[in-house]
């Protein structure tokens, strides 16, 4: 046996991966000196260092865009690298399609393709696309350290040294994950800096896990995705904020959460400092969040609503105002804040009481998605805070308040909170009878529907005809009643008996405002705290830098 032990020793080796980095690494040659790749012959290092079928991380998510990166592996020669099976948290450039009709890409596993959702769907129906899966955020990242390692990690940062060390800023977002994941198995990791320089500001990741950097033809794409003007925000939409503050966040005493994209969500946040005042909540409830540094969040911060914000990414404009703000916000001796995507999404699973999001469509028993007909979206990270994590053990008055139990082992739960208006524009009912996404999961050839948030999770819904309180509804057939009382004039709602409203507000499975002491005619855009972006400006103290396409004064 021993001899036999012995024997394969011999002829097995375990440093296969790392033998194959090194002769790229040689085969590179004179191309790069040191780490620094040539920004113009960042196309032939890639034809060198990327094989056929190689899995390769990009980095590109709801923000920041290794966009000179995606750009040049768009521009190898389809004959030299082909085939390449693609992780990406976002497909959101038309390059990270293009590569797929070219065929240096076969294969993708993707969390979110909001702006390209369309041109997947119909790619995938052409069989241009082989599909892996959709992902949430989280969900991807613990991938990579598991079934989907990376080959090559293509990664975007602020800054560089000739070490190869790296200072991302305010946007260091998901670098680490990727990073880290690839250098420690023995990939190569590339970055786009926007800057070479002798000293940075702070290392944010060290060089001995980069293995090339090249400064790129233009900045790394930034979106302002997180920035909503208050000039556009509806009465209907201050009325479904005053319900979310008074009928959840004052009622179930929620002091930490997660707010999303919106202008649903931007109401809040104006609300905060008025109708939240109003209300006598200040140091009650929103006290410590999971979010992007939103700019609709400025006058509750100033007001000494917000004790802390610990952020996915950063928000273009927001950085003279974040150096500012340290008690609030988590930075670094340089001033800049350290983001972390994959921490902020661990921290909105089970740190946070409440995820409050919105959808395109939900059917009767309160399962969304943004996945519609001939649109593939995906999820990003809704579903990792959009649902209730069973590993949670720590309680807050919260969570506890969900419990609807006194037996010894009963649990609470997060709130998950689902904010609609019951029409799109366009006459379009977002309260259906089912999910357009059931057609779309069997027309793509996926395993299972893509649901972004299961009704199961959802703990209320809100629309302009009140809150239903999901989490007090004891069947299927309940949980049906309570969304088709709030569901309006859509199919869904003009089913439903308006016999039973009056029942299911006596029990408080549901409320509609005046139950919850709010006149409709309140809901004004005078009680916003900021009614523009230079209303927004001016509460910072100057300190916020709004982009130009958000000026308009």
């Amino acid at each position: 046996m021993e001899d036999v032990k012995q024997t394969n020793s011999l002829k097995k080796s375990w440093t296969k991966k790392r033998d194959a980095k090194a002769e790229k690494l040689n085969s590179l040659g004179s191309i790069a000196s040191g780490k620094v790749i040539p920004t113009e012959r960042i196309v032939e290092s890639f034809e060198v260092l990327i094989s056929p079928g190689d899995r390769v991380s990009l980095e590109g998510n709801n923000q920041k865009q290794a966009s000179f990166l995606s750009g040049a592996l768009n521009q190898v020669s389809p004959e030299q690298i082909y085939d390449l099976h693609m992780i990406m948290s976002s497909i959101s450039r038309p390059e990270h399609l293009d590569i797929f009709e070219k065929g240096i890409a076969r294969k993708v596993d993707f969390a979110y393709a909001g702006p390209q959702s369309l041109r997947i769907a119909q790619m995938l129906e052409d069989d241009e696309v082989e599909m892996g899966e959709i992902h949430t955020y989280l969900e991807l990242y613990s991938r990579l350290l598991v079934d989907l390692t990376p080959s090559v990690a293509l990664v975007a940062a602020d800054k560089a040294d000739t070490e190869g060390n790296l200072y991302t800023g305010p946007n260091t977002e998901e670098t680490p994950t990727l990073v880290e994941a690839t250098a420690f198995s023995d990939g190569i990791v590339i970055a786009q800096v926007n800057e070479l320089t002798d000293e940075l500001p702070r290392v944010d990741i060290p060089g001995s896990w980069i293995d090339f950097v090249s400064v790129a033809d233009k900045p790394y794409e930034l979106e302002p995705l997180f920035t909503r003007d208050p000039r556009h925000i509806t009465d209907l939409q201050i009325l479904l904020g005053m319900m979310v503050i008074r009928g959840i966040y004052e009622r179930h005493e929620v002091q930490s959460l997660n707010h999303g994209i919106g202008y649903n969500t931007a109401a809040i946040e104006l609300l905060l400092p008025t109708y939240g005042e109003q209300l006598g909540l200040r140091g009650k409830i929103c006290k410590y969040w999971v979010s992007n540094p939103h700019p609709t969040l400025i006058p509750a911060i100033e007001s000494g609503w917000v004790e802390s914000i610990h952020c996915f990414g950063g928000e273009v404009g927001m950085e003279g105002y974040v150096k500012e703000r340290p008690d609030v916000f988590f930075t670094g001796n340089d001033g800049s804040m350290r983001s972390n995507r994959t921490l902020s999404q661990l921290a909105g699973q089970y740190a946070v009481d409440l995820f409050v999001g919105s959808t395109l469509q939900m059917d009767q028993f309160g399962n969304s998605s943004t996945v519609t007909s001939g649109r593939l979206a995906g999820f990003g990270g809704a579903p990792n805070m959009g649902h209730d994590p069973r590993g949670r053990r720590h309680s807050t008055p919260a969570w506890l308040n969900m419990m609807t139990s006194d037996e010894p082992l009963a649990r609470g739960r997060k709130l998950v909170v689902q904010v609609v208006e019951t029409f799109q524009s366009g006459n379009t009912p977002v309260i259906v009878e089912s999910l357009d996404a059931i057609d779309v999961g069997r027309n793509a050839d996926l395993a299972t529907t893509p649901v972004m948030i299961y009704g199961d999770d959802v703990t209320h819904v809100v629309t302009e005809e009140g809150i239903a309180y999901l989490y007090k509804t004891t069947s299927m057939e309940k949980r049906r009643e309570a969304v088709a009382a709030v569901a309006g004039v859509t199919p869904i709602g003009l089913n439903h008996n308006p016999g039973r409203t009056a029942d299911l507000r006596e029990k408080g499975i549901i409320a509609i405002p005046e139950d919850l002491g709010i006149r409709r005619t309140d809901a004004k855009r005078s009680l916003l705290a900021a009614k523009s972006v230079e209303e927004l400006v001016e509460w910072s103290e100057g300190l916020y830098n709004p982009p130009a396409k958000f000026r308009s004064w």
